[in-house]
């Protein structure tokens, strides 16, 4: 009869038992007898450091809102949203559409800078 199917030995790989020194292993061990110092310390700094850097991008975020409002405030005071006409993109496509003379054109070539190859072989 073969021997039981699983030993009652627990497996320990030589990986396992080369880790056994390593910080990880040593930060867990330290964590319980220390927990506000090694977890809730850095939490905090975290948290008080990320309140001084998250200052500037805040400011910014209301300078623009501020920026936005004066320039329509502005716009309200001097009329300019009254006498704007609505945008409609088909209007424009076939207003510019009856200006363009498909016939009647003419290739014009600019020079070109000093230094410059001209492209003719």
């Amino acid at each position: 009869m073969p021997g039981p199917a699983f030993s009652s030995k627990p497996f320990k790989s030589s990986r396992a038992a080369s880790k056994a020194g390593d910080f990880s292993s040593r930060y867990r061990a330290s964590l319980s007898r220390h927990p506000f110092l090694l977890f809730g310390l850095p939490f905090l700094v975290t948290m008080v450091a990320g309140s001084f850097f998250l200052t500037p991008a805040t400011a910014l975020r209301y300078e623009r809102y501020d920026h936005k409002v004066k320039t329509s405030l502005q716009e309200n005071a001097l009329g300019l949203k009254k006498e704007r006409r609505q945008f409609d993109i088909r209007e424009e496509y076939f207003r510019l559409s009856q200006k363009l003379d498909d016939d009647n054109w003419e290739n014009k070539r600019y020079p070109r800078p000093p230094g410059d190859s001209d492209g003719i072989l």
